[in-house]
């Protein structure tokens, strides 16, 4: 999905999410070189799950003799890893396409593939409708690859999207090329099991299965001695994330397998997302309270704010269910515990009067951050097949607006809260706007900008916040 919720004016911008995040949020894998002629660049779109998948497809090529480059034009393999979430995620790929076709006409050897959950919606339509396209492949098919790319070389068109109960990628280690080494996400899960009548992904991710739990403690254990010091646990609902050994003696649910990461090291921070309102449980905000190094910080999707809109969402609570979960997490983790959202404006049927509750919501929340659309209706979901996409589209832009404005006000609030306070901030790099400075996170996950000093890259520093832009804070070291 495409902008940040906040159309403030950053001066960095948070990572965003697994279920919401903007597909206007563009990634190119960056380049290696080793030697190697083949050349791959990809671009990612969508949320970090695409991005973590293309970490993985990155691997599986590079054992097959790929370099990756960040240069369209000396690539011979192009792929796009595409999100189908929204219909402009979409037409943002085709324009792309459109793109790469003048290259592809100076290189005519240069293969074109498309990845990820547009390649699973459409199949081999695809081929079709894009006449520069050579592959498709689902997110359940990156280990075909190899075979896929042996058979274009031969002329035939490589096409596989067949979705799975069990592919995991737990054996594959991925290529971190985009890592800036202090942060890295590592999937716990993959697909949905929840069927949101607004949303495609069940579709095209298949249904939920989660990772062996000794493969992604591995993972974290070795990101660590790597020298990274801050992991995010990516799942499209990690809260029901359940795992069992085959022989059935061992099963770990999601508040362990959160307790057996922040155990590897109390140097290491650990992020989730994304969170579902009818599965997060009070065991998973005890565990949070009692790691210092979990962040408190929650990605908490509520969609809408009016039980009768919920209901034809299919998000299967009601607003006094997540009104719950909101006082569980404020009376578990405090006040300062952040919390996140996403919100749809002008679904199906919603009256003037429903859109009011949304906006209640908002005010009665206080929400640091969201992720706000106004309704897209995607083909074959299952309100694109009982629902009637009803709400004028001027009608859907106001209501937006009115969601983004209240939003503002509340995340410069939050943001304001925190001046004055000494913030223990993960330095992840310069400033965006200024060489200068050092840019990085607190526990809330609000961005913290203030004079480099003797600080690096990696390290934990406390900054005093002096002020803040509305999007971030400004301070000084202590």
């Amino acid at each position: 999905m495409a902008q940040p919720l906040l159309t403030l004016d950053f001066l960095d911008k948070a990572a965003p999410t697994a279920e919401a995040t903007p597909s206007g949020d563009v990634r190119v894998t960056a380049a290696t070189r080793t030697g190697r002629q083949r050349k791959l660049y990809i671009e990612s779109y969508g949320c970090q799950m695409n991005f973590s998948d293309s970490e993985i497809v990155t691997s599986i090529l590079f054992d097959e003799g790929f370099d990756t480059t960040d240069d369209l034009a000396n690539a011979d393999l192009v792929l796009l890893n595409t999100c189908s979430i929204r219909e402009k995620a979409e037409q943002t790929v085709r324009m792309r396409l459109k793109q790469i076709n003048s290259h592809k006409k100076r290189k005519p050897g240069m293969l074109v593939g498309v990845l990820g959950c547009m390649a699973e919606r459409l199949k081999s339509k695809f081929l079709e409708e894009e006449k520069i396209v050579d592959l498709v492949v689902g997110p359940d098919a990156y280990r075909d690859l190899p075979g896929l790319i042996s058979q274009v070389d031969g002329g035939q068109k490589g096409v596989n999207v067949l979705l799975s109960r069990e592919e995991t990628y737990a054996d594959i280690t991925p290529v971190r090329l985009n890592s800036n080494g202090v942060m890295a996400f590592i999937s716990i899960m993959r697909g949905c099991d929840n069927m949101c009548s607004f949303c495609v992904v069940p579709f095209t991710r298949g249904r939920e299965r989660s990772r062996d739990a000794h493969s992604i403690i591995q993972e974290a254990s070795a990101l660590v001695a790597a020298g990274y010091r801050e992991v995010t646990l990516l799942g499209q609902n990690v809260d029901s994330y359940k795992w069992a050994s085959a022989d059935g003696l061992e099963h770990v649910n999601f508040a362990q397998l959160l307790e057996r990461v922040a155990l590897i090291s109390p140097e290491l921070r650990v992020r989730f997302s994304t969170s579902h309102p009818k599965d997060i449980t009070d065991e998973v905000l005890h565990t949070m309270a009692r790691h210092h190094n979990i962040c408190k910080y929650i990605h908490l999707p509520a969609q809408s704010g009016n039980s009768r809109v919920l209901a034809l969402m299919n998000r299967t609570y009601d607003r006094p269910w997540y009104e719950e979960r909101v006082r569980a997490i404020r009376r578990i983790l405090g006040e300062d515990c952040a919390i996140s959202t996403d919100m749809i404006a002008g679904f199906c049927s919603e009256t003037e009067e429903e859109h009011q509750d949304s906006l209640s919501l908002l005010d009665l929340v206080q929400y640091d951050m969201a992720y706000n659309f106004f309704y897209s209706e995607r083909p074959g979901t299952l309100a694109a097949r009982k629902l009637e996409d009803d709400i004028p589209l001027e009608t859907k832009k106001r209501r937006l607006q009115e969601i983004i404005d209240l939003q503002q006000l509340h995340a410069r609030a939050r943001y304001a809260r925190m001046v004055g306070r000494v913030h223990q901030v993960l330095v992840e790099g310069p400033s965006k706007r200024s060489a200068e400075h050092l840019s990085g996170r607190n526990d809330q996950n609000q961005v913290v900008i203030f004079p480099k000093g003797n600080a690096r890259k990696g390290d934990y520093v406390n900054v005093l916040a002096t002020s803040t832009t509305g999007a971030a804070l400004l301070g000084e070291m202590v």
